[in-house]
């Protein structure tokens, strides 16, 4: 993931590229196509100069070293490329380590302000729920399939994941997603309407998911336990 995220930031270079102060001469079929890779490269990588940690880019110095080791001018550049990657490794695992800790520490304070508010109830393992309504049907095990509408969302709202934006309900083993997940569908009966805060450690831990869920993600749901699916009915 980390090696990952350093080529993006090495690619994302190639962005001011597209953003050179020379206009392009595009004079033969060369000059064309030196000037589309620019542009399609930059296009493709903009964004991710926005997502530098640490703070903003500074796009002079990025140019420069972009210009400096395409020319090849060791003469001038301040790193090798060898050295280049190697800085880029560890600015990145440090910059994931504190954002890890980062988020740790506002999800311990979320969920120690969150469970005083009226209707929250914590479980023995963390787990936060509040009943939104309450159904009346059975209780899934841990070995059942279960039908539900679910949205889920970080801590300042954004959406990573919805069923309901899917336009179909998703169906799954209990037994089969995150540890808050498999807790907090067993407490629900057929019919109810919950939301969970879910403490990272019973979701993705220290390691995230995809772009959006960070190390130490304490992330909300919004679940509706539509049914309890038996196999010959999940299978159609």
């Amino acid at each position: 993931m980390l090696a990952a995220t350093a080529v993006v930031a090495m690619s994302a270079s190639f962005t001011s590229c597209g953003d050179s102060h020379k206009s392009a001469s595009l004079k033969n079929s060369v000059d064309s196509a030196s000037y589309a890779i620019g542009i399609s490269t930059g296009a493709g990588y903009r964004e991710n100069l926005k997502t530098l940690p640490g703070g903003k880019a500074n796009i002079d110095d990025l140019i420069a070293g972009f210009i400096q080791a395409i020319k090849g001018d060791s003469a001038v550049m301040k790193m090798s490329p060898r050295e280049a990657q190697q800085y880029l490794q560890t600015y990145f695992v440090e910059a994931q380590a504190r954002e890890a800790q980062e988020n740790k520490e506002a999800g311990e304070k979320f969920l120690a302000e969150n469970k005083t508010k009226e209707g929250v109830i914590t479980t023995e393992s963390g787990l936060q729920y509040k009943v939104e309504k309450e159904g009346t049907g059975a209780k899934p095990t841990e070995k059942d399939k279960v039908k539900v509408h679910y949205t889920g969302t970080l801590l300042d709202g954004t959406k990573f994941d919805s069923s309901i934006d899917r336009g179909e309900p998703a169906v799954f083993g209990v037994g089969q997603v995150i540890k808050g997940w498999t807790e907090g569908l067993q407490i629900m009966p057929v019919g109810s309407k919950y939301i969970f805060w879910i403490p990272s450690e019973l979701a993705y831990g220290a390691h995230g998911a995809g772009q959006d869920i960070k190390p130490n993600s304490v992330l909300k749901f919004e679940v509706e336990l539509l049914e309890i699916v038996k196999d010959d009915k999940a299978a159609k």
